[in-house]
This record gives C-alpha cells, sequence and structure tokens, in this order.
C-alpha cells in the first residue's frame, strides 16, 4: 500500500491594525487660510498632511482639535493621524525639516485608538495682544493701537462675560454649529511690557467668537460703550448689537488641555 502525503499550504492574510498617534505643532498663520483644508487656499493642515504623507510614503489624514481663522497663529495645537507601523523615531527631525518655517512639530506620541483630537479636548485657550505702543518689531503680530483704554473697565466686562454661556453675539453668521454655549472658564486683560494682553479659557469657541469679544471689549475699554451694555448685547444674541472683529494677526491659541486617558 503507497501512502501519498499531501501538503497543505494554509494562507494567511497578515492584518495590520491602524495605530493612532497625537501631533503636537505651532504655525504662524500669516501665510495660512486658517488650520483647515480650503478648496481654493493654502491651509495648515493641507501642509501638514501632505508632509506627513511624503515621509511615511502613504496618504494620511490629520484632524485638527479645532480651527483657526486665516492669519491666526498657534502656540500650541494638536492634530491625530492613524498610521499601520509604529513611527521612526527621527520622525520629528524629519519632519521640521521638510516643513517651512512657519510650522514647527514640537512632539509625536502615541495614543488610545479612540483618542480624539477635538472631541477629547477639554479646554482651550487663546490670548490676543495690543501693541500699545508704536513697535517695529511686532507690528505684523500685535494690534496696533495706540489709544487710552480703561482696562478696570474692560477686566469688569470680563467678571460679565463669565455671567453666561450663551455667546451667539459674538458667533460669525451662517455657522454650521447645534449650539452657541460656551463654557467660559477664565477672561481677563494684563499688561507685559508695552502690550496689552487678553486671555480667555473656555471648553469650546465659536467661529470669530474671541475677535468679536476683543472688539467689543476695547469699545468698552475707548469709551464707545457702557460697561452695562454688555449685558443686552448678550441677551440680544445678534452679531450687529456687538462690537467689531480685530484683526486676525494678534489672536494666538495658546494651549489645548486632554485628559490624561487618552494616552496610550
Amino acid at each position: 500500500m503507497i501512502t501519498i502525503k499531501t501538503n497543505y499550504l494554509c494562507a494567511f492574510t497578515k492584518v495590520r491594525f491602524l495605530l493612532r498617534f497625537f501631533i503636537e505643532l505651532s504655525y504662524n498663520g500669516k501665510a495660512y487660510h486658517g488650520w483647515q483644508n480650503q478648496p481654493d487656499a493654502i491651509s495648515v493642515q493641507e501642509v501638514l498632511e501632505n508632509a506627513l504623507s511624503t515621509l511615511l510614503k502613504t496618504d494620511i489624514a490629520v484632524v485638527g482639535a479645532g480651527r483657526t481663522d486665516a492669519g491666526v497663529h498657534a502656540t500650541q495645537f494638536f492634530a491625530h493621524f492613524d498610521y499601520d507601523l509604529e513611527l521612526p523615531e527621527n520622525l520629528i527631525f524629519k519632519l521640521n525639516s521638510f516643513l517651512p518655517k512657519a510650522i514647527a512639530v514640537r512632539d509625536v506620541f502615541k495614543v488610545k485608538p479612540d483618542a480624539h483630537a477635538r472631541f477629547h479636548a477639554i479646554s482651550r485657550t487663546y490670548h490676543y495682544r495690543i501693541s500699545t505702543q508704536k513697535n517695529v518689531f511686532n507690528f505684523a503680530f500685535a494690534y496696533a493701537l495706540q489709544k487710552t483704554l480703561d482696562i478696570d473697565a474692560m477686566n469688569k466686562a470680563c467678571d460679565i462675560l463669565l455671567q453666561y454661556n450663551d455667546f451667539q453675539c459674538f458667533s460669525k453668521v451662517n455657522t454650521d454649529v447645534k449650539t452657541y454655549h460656551c463654557k467660559l472658564m477664565k477672561a481677563s486683560w494684563r499688561f507685559e511690557n508695552d502690550e496689552l494682553i487678553f486671555t480667555i479659557k473656555a471648553d469650546r469657541f465659536l467661529r470669530n467668537m474671541v475677535r468679536a469679544i476683543v472688539g467689543t471689549l476695547v469699545n468698552i475699554g475707548l469709551g464707545k460703550l457702557q460697561l452695562e451694555s454688555l449685558h443686552d448685547i448678550i441677551k440680544s444674541k445678534d452679531r450687529r448689537e456687538a462690537g467689531f472683529s480685530v484683526p486676525a494677526h494678534g489672536l494666538y491659541l495658546v494651549n489645548i488641555e486632554y485628559p490624561e486617558i487618552i494616552k496610550q
């Protein structure tokens, strides 16, 4: 009797699981039409995606912690992306060599698969810089306003802001948001050298919200609006009732906070 041995070849399909990474960066927004991709304008998101896709040799999509308007800067910004391999050790160096001077990567780290740069952020902090004296070195990065401002009244206006959570009057009209409610945690003015700096912190911000708030508070500081009128402006929910929007080049996203549980 002849026994025939048959070799069976088992084919296995290798499954590659996606890993999620957070990327921390900063950018000078002067040359960009904001963070988010635009059909006919260059954005920070587009430049970063192109750099990652080139260096990792696959299409990489990044999801940002939010959107910043054209010309707005970020000293700290986070985004996440997915990749199916461990990252090369020198990725940060390569990214910073590849990216333009206006964008700098500070860190890249692995997070849990469901961590989300936008939805898991628990707070965001902005600064707005007003130059109170002519300065040849900061005119492109601070709003020049050499007028006398009542800082005490502007800080009292901040106390009024903290009493509310509906900020529709400061929002850009025709936005696709479901609610105009924001949990405001901090709002204050301080002097630093020859600059007046506004700090505002909240769980989320509406489009154009910070610039409209600053413009309204500046009008109070100039005496163009009465302090108590801020209550009526907020309750009106009407953008036309609030003040002007200050220029974008004085606005900086400076901090985004996340819970520790997002890290792997």
